[in-house]
């Protein structure tokens, strides 16, 4: 269950109807996830897989969205954030998966959105992949690259909008977070302007040793028990919402994802990859356009609705780092290790 369930409140905000990044209107998740050995001595064991985070169901390279992205601790093998900074756009799903598994991720999800897309290298330009990772070696067989392009193109196929499944699922088949099972976490915040606006934060956490975690700030028993071997990791957080923000604005509300990823105990070690990539889906640019103008509408920075917007990006990504944690379930994998859920009290 989610921590809210278990009584853990974190901040003051409000979650929204599912506190999920899919409460976030038109934002879909997908995942596939490999759970199966890879030899007949148990030794070698795929525990890995592919998150697909598609920020509306229209067609993303014709229709793209605001966005940006912000480096915690660059210790990461992601690709296309350059160009994301550059143009403060994003055209292609955001995909999460294990390190080794970039290269064949970005062939999948290239190749889906060529089939989408006849135009792309031929009468237009060509397109930016967006993908993140984590390392989950300790649990999967990295080396041998169970993640082929096929399993991200079914992870796109399998976007849908109803509230996403969190743990060992997907990309967060194999991560390993405060030395317990981590994963695939996600929470929202609605933030009231003239009308509700939704902000929405889904993690792969694969951060953090186990004296690390704050757990008495929840009130939760520090366990001394969990694995020793995992001293940095990473953490890719995706922040969505549906407010009028700037590729500016956004990638000041990703920095405050930051905060909430500190207040569990994190302090961006020498080997994480801590990567925050920020979108916004109201407005969006047209890829086909003969307009010299565009024009589009955003929150005035000194308009008191920011303050909250930062606070609602620092709540939902701690307590989507708590709900990685809270849903995931003790796996096992590679050379018969067995990582354990953190056993909330």
């Amino acid at each position: 269950m989610k921590v809210h369930e278990r009584g853990i409140i974190v901040g003051r905000m409000s979650p929204g109807t599912n506190n999920c990044i899919t409460d976030v209107p038109g934002v879909m998740v997908g995942h596939v996830t490999l759970d199966y050995p890879l030899d007949d001595k148990g030794k070698e064991y795929a525990c890995t897989g592919v998150t697909a985070i598609l920020p509306h169901g229209g067609n993303l390279f014709k229709e793209k969205v605001t966005a940006a992205s912000y480096v915690l601790n660059g210790f990461g093998k992601t690709t296309g954030l350059v160009q994301v900074n550059e143009l403060g756009t994003i055209e292609s799903p955001i995909m999460l998966t294990n390190t080794f598994a970039v290269p064949a991720v970005t062939q999948g999800t290239l190749e889906y959105m060529l089939g989408e897309n006849e135009e792309i290298g031929e009468t237009t330009g060509t397109i930016n992949i967006v993908v993140g990772e984590c390392n989950d070696s300790y649990l999967n067989s990295i080396r041998l690259f169970p993640v082929k392009p096929e399993h991200a193109i079914q992870a796109i196929k399998n976007g849908s909008g109803r509230p996403a499944e969190e743990g060992a699922i997907g990309a967060g088949k194999g991560m390993v977070c405060f030395g317990h099972k981590g994963g695939i976490g996600t929470a929202s915040r609605i933030v009231e302007a003239d009308g509700p606006l939704t902000i929405g934060c889904l993690v792969l956490s694969n951060f953090g040793k186990k004296e690390e975690f704050l757990a008495g700030k929840y009130g939760i028993e520090s366990i001394k028990s969990g694995i020793s071997e995992k001293a940095d990791g990473s953490i890719i957080i995706v922040l969505a919402t549906n407010a009028p923000l700037s590729d500016r604005q956004l990638l000041r509300l990703a920095k405050r994802c930051g905060i909430g990823l500190s207040r569990t105990g994190s302090h961006y070690s020498h080997g994480s990859g801590d990567i925050v990539i920020a979108f916004s889906s109201a407005n969006k640019t047209m890829h086909n356009s003969d307009e010299v103008i565009q024009s589009s509408s955003q929150v005035r920075d000194d308009h008191p609705l920011m303050n909250e917007l930062f606070t609602a990006a620092a709540e939902v990504t701690e307590e989507a780092i708590l709900n990685s944690l809270s849903l995931a379930d003790t796996t096992k994998g590679r050379r018969g290790r067995v990582v354990q859920a953190y056993p909330f009290l």
